[in-house]
């Protein structure tokens, strides 16, 4: 059984693309039990994959807040409409089914006065990442660099400051991949749940500004909280090149080793940025889940089942109300 911390299924679906990592027959065959499904509401001019390093991609411009309440609207509708469960509970959550985690990735569609929180929080959105790599009312988002680090800018705002308050009170979790450091640490010093990144890798094995320190992780540790780990391959390889036919399962493995031996397997999962990143050609998608669990298997023995889902459902269990 895997529950994953990322996927952008729902994006694809909602611009009418076909998925490439996420087909649901083939993911209940292959275990997977779905997770947070992002309601990413894109930037007018979206990046692109990073260039050969190094590069440094400037943030994505603002987008207005009704823009974007108007769209992730349109994008909760298409979560409603796939063939999975929502999740409210981590008692949702069951073998040979698929069950979602509304996720809101970036902050932009909640309005500065948090006026219509509570509202999305009705609708089911139990997880928030409060920027995705823009600024944005709350926070600012890490830019694409490579090699780089997260310490690219200003903390949270006050806005922001009140988004934490007022998810703490609710149960909803916070996200922070994409957030920059200083933002990170403001977080950190205001909440009362764990700390998770839903989707980041190590910054010591990579130098990407999306990745975490090793400062970072121990925050994460102590607070009781979880990292995902990212398969999108530039977060993944040394040298940060988009070279999916040249990195293997044994990528993702190695930054699971790392953060397994820096925090503890209590803290470390899965978190693919399945249909929104590069991943190994060697993993393929949700159906080469399988081929990933036996070769973490082969260092964790029954342990993996911590990494492959009961690590996020301890997490929930400990942020939801």
């Amino acid at each position: 059984m895997v529950i994953d911390g990322h996927n952008d299924l729902v994006l694809r679906r909602w611009r009418g693309e076909q998925a490439r990592h996420v087909d649901l027959d083939a993911a209940r065959d292959a275990g997977f039990a779905g997770g947070f499904f992002a309601l990413y509401v894109p930037s007018p001019s979206p990046p692109g994959d990073p260039p050969d390093p190094p590069y440094a991609v400037p943030l994505a411009e603002p987008i207005d807040h009704e823009d974007a309440a108007r769209v992730a609207g349109e994008l909760y509708d298409v979560l409603c409409a796939l063939p999975v469960r929502r999740a409210t509970s981590v008692t949702d959550f069951a073998e040979g089914e698929i069950t979602a985690i509304a996720h809101l990735e970036g902050a932009e569609a909640i309005a500065p006065d948090l006026s219509n929180l509570g509202d999305w929080y009705a609708r089911g959105v139990r997880s928030i990442g409060v920027v995705w790599s823009r600024p944005n009312a709350f926070a600012e988002g890490v830019p694409f660099r490579f090699p780089g680090d997260p310490d690219t800018g200003p903390g949270l705002t006050e806005a922001g400051r009140a988004l934490v308050r007022g998810c703490n009170e609710l149960g909803i979790l916070l996200d922070v991949s994409h957030l920059n450091e200083r933002g990170f640490w403001d977080l950190a010093a205001l909440t009362d749940r764990p700390l998770v990144a839903t989707h980041s890798n190590a910054h010591a094995l990579c130098a990407s500004t999306r990745n975490l320190t090793d400062r970072q992780l121990d925050a994460i540790r102590d607070s009781g909280g979880v990292v995902g780990v990212n398969f999108a391959v530039s977060f993944l390889r040394e040298d940060g090149l988009v070279r999916p036919a040249d990195t293997g399962i044994d990528a993702i493995v190695r930054h699971v080793d790392y953060l397994v031996d820096r925090m503890g397997i209590d803290h470390v999962a899965l978190g693919s940025d399945f249909d929104g990143a590069v991943i190994p050609a060697e993993l393929g998608g949700v159906a080469g889940l399988p081929r990933l669990l036996a070769a973490l298997s082969q260092r964790y023995d029954d342990a993996v089942a911590k990494i492959s889902h009961e690590n996020w459902l301890r997490v929930l269990a400990a942020t939801w109300r």
